[in-house]
């Protein structure tokens, strides 16, 4: 036996680092696998949205008159909100339509496939303890990221030649098809670079993906300011990442260079991304999870009081982006009511030639497009509820006295009093800041009652997605299909000529547009006892099921 006192010399050298992107293709694969499903459903949906309306809009405006009086419902800053600046549509075919009016809303799609992608095989791979597993072997420190870019990229440039692929399989013009569609997947590089960044700063992933969505938030605001300042866009609109691929002008003059915007903020913001991912730790953030106390307050030893804590931060940041917005919004709408008088003679009829009438108009759209937004919120809470779950967090809840009905029934009811509470917050918020600008202070109590008229309908949304948790909890992502669908039929389906029984599937469409329309109590209350029926039956299966711990 001997003793060494000091390493041979062969042993001093410093070993060579390795490769930070080893292990990068097999991760690639396994992405791959465990997305098998959802990414080619996000890409054949939108893709599928694409031909229906190539197909669909052709036979429901078959003149170009009536591509015309279509196209006068986006003028103006209503249009500009809702769609975006709106080339082509003075004189519209049914191509431009598409890019013109529908086009924003590929985009928003989009832009939300790219945050949840990178999110979920980042920050959720490290927030479940997965990713320091994967580390354990011969993977290196940027392998994940790189993965996950790599297919967010291929998923992206796929998305751009099946949108293309779509125009012509509808036979449509395809001489800016691939303008079109790789104007999406720019957008949607350019989320998955900023998600790339913000899955650095948090150690949990729903906040990575707010904040995120965050960003796409605010692209949306600065979009829209900015198409309403200035006929065609102005300045402020070249800020939002959204603006770059609708300033392409696809089926009008089509150009590609403002794309190259795009590719270079997303190429800026992963750099950034991969700079920060190494002042990190695995599973931590940059910035540091605030300590607990070791002890619980007395008001939170409750069900209601374990939902109200876990959804505490996204009531905060949700109420304050709302009221943000509302404020914005709320201001723009003395330009739009003098904006009316510019209005096409066919649309001063339609609106019964009174200006208050299209202001009307305006608050109970803003109404509608609110209620959407806070039906995200209420989804994404009951999908918090399905991660509590298969992250074990739940069982030892309900190993103490805690009932499933308790802890089901009390987060519902969170999130119920949640969605209430926020349709209050931005409607006071639009209301007060349109009652300032039009100098009429009626309008607080009109667009806070256009705002909350919704809350039924926002029940039922909440209720179908407690059914789902109860009773298959896989599939409870499956409610965003009834909240997409309950969009598009309540912007787009007065104009898309459907059956009244497609418009009567959508929960949203039962309820009075306030204050162009008198308030029905009748459905509202119908709306309430479905709810109730719904979320019961929801409540019933969850306490039946064993819990899924997968």
């Amino acid at each position: 036996m001997t003793t060494l006192t000091r390493e041979p010399a062969h042993a001093t050298a410093t070993p060579a680092r390795g490769n930070p992107l080893t292990g990068t293709r097999g991760l690639i694969r396994f992405i791959l696998r465990r997305d098998r499903i959802k990414l080619p459903a996000w890409l054949l949906g939108i893709t599928i949205f694409v031909f229906y309306y190539g197909a669909a809009l052709p036979q429901l405006y078959q003149t170009p008159d009536d591509l015309r009086v279509v196209s006068q419902f986006t003028e103006g800053a209503v249009g500009a909100l809702l769609s975006g600046p709106g080339y082509g549509l003075d004189n519209p075919t049914i191509e431009s339509v598409i890019v013109g009016v529908y086009g924003l809303y590929f985009l928003l799609a989009v832009a939300l496939m790219n945050i949840l992608l990178v999110a979920r095989h980042t920050r959720v791979e490290e927030q479940t303890g997965r990713a320091e597993l994967v580390r354990a072997s011969v993977v290196g420190r940027h392998a994940q990221l790189s993965a996950t870019l790599i297919v967010a990229l291929a998923a992206n440039v796929g998305l751009s030649l099946l949108i293309a692929g779509a125009m012509a399989g509808a036979d449509l013009d395809t001489s800016d098809a691939l303008l079109f569609g790789a104007g999406v997947g720019a957008v949607g590089l350019a989320f998955a670079g900023v998600t790339a960044l913000t899955v650095q700063v948090t150690e949990y992933s729903r906040a990575a993906s707010g904040l995120a969505g965050a960003a796409l938030g605010a692209a949306y605001v600065i979009r829209a300011a900015g198409d309403m300042i200035t006929e065609g866009g102005s300045a402020l609109s070249w800020f939002s990442p959204l603006a770059w691929s609708q300033q392409t002008r696809a089926y009008v003059d089509g150009r590609w260079w403002p794309l190259a915007l795009s590719v270079g903020f997303a190429a800026a913001a992963a750099a950034a991304g991969y700079l920060l991912s190494g002042r990190r730790d695995v599973g931590a953030g940059l910035v540091a999870a605030r300590r607990g106390h070791p002890e619980a307050a007395p008001w939170l030893r409750t069900p209601v009081a374990l939902g109200f804590r876990l959804q505490r931060a996204s009531l905060i940041g949700w109420g304050s982006a709302l009221v943000a917005l509302g404020a914005v919004y709320g201001g723009i709408t003395k330009p739009i009511v003098d904006s009316y008088e510019d209005l096409p003679e066919e649309m001063v009829d339609v609106l019964g030639g009174d200006p208050t009438r299209m202001l009307d108009g305006y608050v109970s759209t803003m109404g509608l497009f609110d209620a959407i937004l806070v039906g995200v919120f209420v989804i994404l809470g009951v999908q918090t509820l399905r991660g509590e779950e298969t992250r074990g967090r739940v069982e030892p809840v309900l190993a103490t006295a805690t009932s499933r009905w308790a802890w089901f029934g009390g987060y519902l009811g969170v999130l119920a009093a949640g969605a209430v509470g926020l349709l209050l917050l931005v409607g006071l918020a639009i209301g007060t800041a349109t009652a300032i600008s039009v100098g009429d202070a009626g309008y607080v109590l009109d667009t806070t009652a256009s705002h909350l008229v919704y809350a039924p309908a926002l029940l039922v949304i909440l209720a179908i997605a407690a059914l789902l948790f109860g009773f298959l909890p896989s599939a409870t992502g499956a409610t965003w299909a009834v909240l997409g669908f309950g969009m598009i039929i309540g912007f787009f389906g007065p104009i898309m000529d459907l059956p009244q029984w497609v418009h009567n599937l959508s929960p949203l469409e039962h309820v009075s547009r306030l204050p162009l329309d008198d308030l029905a109590w009748t459905p509202l209350v119908v709306l309430t006892v479905i709810a109730a029926g719904l979320a019961g039956a929801g409540l019933a299966g969850f306490r039946r099921r064993d819990l899924d711990t997968k």
